[in-house]
């Protein structure tokens, strides 16, 4: 599986499993690194609100923006 598909679903299996905010922050940070764009990242973090639930995704979303903030990527 290439790094950027095994990106997406690590932050997908990280967001829903919850409680997991420092390897989320590592991992957004990762998928960026190999191709994934702040958007992308975005998207599938919000996706996994329709089967992990909404609390679970904002607190994905807001790992996420800290690190889009952090590499000025914000707005996005």
């Amino acid at each position: 599986m290439p790094a950027r598909d095994r990106q997406l679903v690590t932050l997908g299996v990280l967001a829903a499993l919850g409680g997991c905010e420092p390897e989320l922050e590592v991992h957004v940070n990762a998928a960026l690194n190999v191709g994934l764009t702040a958007t992308e990242v975005a998207e599938a973090l919000l996706h996994t609100a329709v089967y992990a639930g909404m609390p679970r995704s904002i607190n994905a979303t807001l790992v996420a923006k800290k690190v889009f903030g952090e590499r000025g990527l914000l707005p996005i």
